[in-house]
């Protein structure tokens, strides 16, 4: 493609230049034909004499005889006053429309004698009249056919355009020939690649690569990188949530075969009472596995959501388990709508495993606030509570899955805050973990660029 694009540019390049040098070449030749009308009629001048009180004309023949000879033809002049009354020549060759100016010559194209001429009309000043005339304006004329003019023409335009046809096949194939060696490493780089391994996700070897692509190949290089790091995030969380599962099925299998071997009622239905919390426990880390993996894979629908509305929306399901728990669960909002563009079931995922994880490890009379706010570019959702938060030397470490707290307590699979961190990611957005400042116990924020509502949104008359 990119040898027919320079072809291609050659050609129209070729095409202009043929036009050009015709049209030059055409101007050249008819410069040089009336330069020698010109000195045709300045030799006729120089022999022009008017001391006899009359008009003499002394003809270079020899001049004209080659004159006649180039022209290729019969060469006519007329030697005359303005006012034709003294004349020497052809009388009948035409006198210009316009007005000549002195000692400047005029050039025309008529028919003559039956065949199309080029005329040289020259005006000059006599220093006194002649003859019959009162008239002191001479006037010199010399023309000749075009045949000799338009086969020389004809042959030195074909001359030039010939030579630039020449030169614009040699243009175009060496044009083909500097891509096709230019482009030898991309086909070896294309056959390399080609060669490789379905699973081989290695860089690509840039050594070789022309510069001007060595741009395409590095981002190549970064999208091939970003494939292996998900491979291997994916390849990981496979290996974790098949050891994360066999614990708790080899429990399940462990208490099953108890409460068969159980004779008496009340350890039967102690321990289909552990069974029924185990299989809980295990149902929910399913579940967030399964949404860690579809937070890291799905493809976004996203829409323009406004962030405290769907704060306020959240956190009203989780009112009744904070009553149950005896913790203040507060919401500070903006009067005015946040707008941000995410997929709205995956943000309330978020949101809702920041208030499931503060709900278990805040104790009773504790408090936990959701905040939304802005600021110029960026939104903010903020959940920060009252209760043990994790060590500092163990936050950097809070968002890995599958990572547990050496404080925690309880069964939590370790899930939650790596789901808001691939979620808040998949968004273009940030996710970070500090001691909350007010409460004593942990701060989470998920930060997401402001957008503009959609003409659809309900609350679209509520923008800042």
């Amino acid at each position: 493609m990119l040898i027919v694009l320079l072809l291609a540019g050659v050609m129209v390049g070729s095409l202009l230049q043929v036009w050009l040098t015709w049209h030059t070449a055409r101007s050249a030749v008819n410069a040089a034909f009336d330069r020698s009308l010109f000195g045709a009629i300045k030799a006729i001048d120089a022999n022009v004499s008017t001391e006899s009180g009359g008009l003499a004309v002394e003809l270079p023949y020899v001049l004209f005889e080659f004159f006649e000879l180039t022209a290729n033809g019969p060469v006519y002049y007329r030697v005359a006053t303005q006012d034709g009354l003294v004349e020497i020549g052809s009388p009948d060759l035409p006198l210009p429309e316009e007005p000549l100016v002195e000692r400047q010559p005029h050039f025309d194209t008529v028919e003559y004698a039956g065949a199309q001429v080029r005329i040289a009309s020259y005006q000059r000043s006599l220093p006194q009249p002649m003859g019959a005339s009162t008239d002191t304006r001479l006037v010199i004329q010399v023309a000749e056919p075009f045949a000799s003019r338009d086969q020389f023409s004809r042959r030195f335009i074909l001359g030039a355009v010939a030579r630039d046809v020449l030169l614009a096949v040699l243009a175009a194939a060496a044009a083909a020939a500097a891509v096709a060696w230019a482009l030898r490493p991309l086909r070896q780089l294309r056959e390399e690649i080609a060669a490789r391994a379905p699973d081989d996700l290695s860089a690509i070897d840039t050594r070789r690569v022309p510069r001007d692509v060595l741009p395409l190949v590095e981002a190549m290089n970064q999208h091939i990188f970003r494939q292996r790091e998900l491979l291997d995030s994916q390849r990981r969380f496979v290996d974790d949530a098949s050891h994360q599962l066999r614990t708790p099925l080899s429990t399940l299998l462990t208490q099953v075969s108890f409460a068969q071997r159980a004779g008496d009622l009340p350890t039967v239905q102690a321990a289909l009472a552990a069974l029924r919390e185990q299989l809980r426990h295990t149902i929910r880390q399913t579940n967030q596995m399964l949404a860690l993996a579809r937070a890291d894979t799905c493809d976004l629908a996203t829409e323009s959501v406004d962030l405290a509305e769907l704060a306020r929306e959240v956190t009203r399901r989780w009112w009744p388990q904070a009553r149950g728990q005896h913790i203040d669960l507060g919401l500070e909002t903006p009067d005015q709508a946040v707008w941000v563009r995410v997929q709205r079931e995956l943000l309330e995922e978020a949101l809702a495993n920041l208030l499931d994880n503060a709900l278990r490890y805040t104790p009773a009379g504790g408090r936990i606030t959701v905040k939304v706010a802005q600021e110029g570019r960026s939104a903010s959702l903020d959940v920060s509570d009252s209760g043990p938060g994790i060590p500092p030397e163990e936050l950097a470490l809070a968002m890995q899955r599958f990572f547990r707290a050496s404080n925690s307590r309880g069964t939590g699979s370790g899930l939650g805050l790596a789901i808001v961190a691939s979620i808040a990611k998949r968004h273009q957005g940030s996710f970070e973990l500090r001691p909350a400042p007010d409460e004593g116990g942990l701060w989470a924020r998920i930060t997401l660029p402001r957008a503009q509502p959609d003409a659809t949104s309900p609350s679209a008359g509520r923008t800042p």
